[in-house]
């Protein structure tokens, strides 16, 4: 099982501020406050008796999350659904695996993708080193006036 460490110090019981989460996840306070308000968090978020937000372990594993699936291009949209199932509580696990195994298809397909780019790129760095060792460089195409 795959094992987020979110940072080296423990998360206090009373939680952390909205600064030190944003730190300890990697996200802005602005992205925090936005997943909140997009509905994404699936707690409530302690507040201080002066109104002040208060993450606790698990929220700050759920923040990183949807950091993740996110970073793979899940739309927002995507993330609430699997946000409302997870809320749901249980019976709807068949639900959640199909949104994950639909998405992981998604990714698989993208970097299949990037990699066929990246050998494209890596193919026209072969050309240019070539090139450049042997000093016809000067012959490689260029879209400007012929004389």
């Amino acid at each position: 099982m795959l094992e987020v460490k979110l940072s080296s110090q423990p998360v206090p019981e009373a939680g952390v501020s909205i600064a030190e989460a944003a730190e300890r996840t990697g996200v802005s306070v602005h992205t925090l406050r936005y997943y909140e308000r997009a509905g994404l968090v699936i707690t409530a978020v302690d507040r201080t008796s002066g109104g002040r937000r208060r993450y606790r372990e698990l929220d700050l594993r759920w923040i990183n999350m949807c950091t993740r699936l996110r970073s793979t291009g899940m739309p927002i949209r995507v993330i609430r659904e699997y946000a409302d199932l997870v809320l749901a509580g249980v019976g709807n696990e068949k639900a959640r695996l199909a949104l994950l195994e639909s998405h992981r298809a998604e990714v698989l397909t993208k970097l299949a993708e990037l990699q066929e780019n990246l050998e494209l790129i890596d193919h026209k760095i072969d050309v240019y080193r070539g090139r450049l060792e042997a000093g016809t460089a000067d012959t490689l195409w260029f879209p400007g006036p012929t004389g």
